[in-house]
């Protein structure tokens, strides 16, 4: 037996109910659309970094991320440069600033040779703050 709240036998009565069905389907557009742009945001340069355990360092506003793929091409940013040109494109990102920290990362394949290499040459330039990255791991 069921009991009938609105007695309106013509049904042109208004409905007083909230239908959510177009707000979820909203939010969950919305929330497609945030997945797919996330990873968009950050450097494309994939790199397949060795795992640290130390704790994450803050951000700054505006970094420089300097990139050794596995073939040893190097990038700055998401914009491939030569071991030559890497000190030029590096004051041109920088505005030319030597107490800029610079995000250096290397495939865990790429040889110790290069990395000093690379290093060598961001030294010699007058870039003495090298942050190194890695990936973090969870502590036990």
């Amino acid at each position: 037996m069921a009991m009938r709240l609105n007695d309106d036998t013509a049904g042109d009565g208004e409905m007083h109910e909230i239908n959510v069905t177009p707000f979820i389907d909203v939010m969950l557009v919305l929330l497609i659309i945030f997945m797919v742009a996330a990873p968009l945001a950050t450097v494309d340069v994939r790199v397949n970094l060795p795992a640290s355990t130390s704790t994450p360092q803050p951000r700054p506003e505006k970094p420089v991320y300097l990139s050794i793929k596995a073939d040893k091409q190097i990038y700055i940013g998401n914009d491939a440069v030569s071991k030559e040109t890497l000190v030029n494109a590096l004051s041109a990102q920088t505005g030319g600033n030597k107490e800029t920290t610079i995000f250096f990362q290397a495939d865990k394949s790429v040889d110790y040779a290069t990395l000093m290499a690379v290093m060598d040459e961001l030294r010699a330039a007058g870039y003495l703050k090298i942050g190194l990255m890695g990936m973090e791991t969870v502590k036990r």
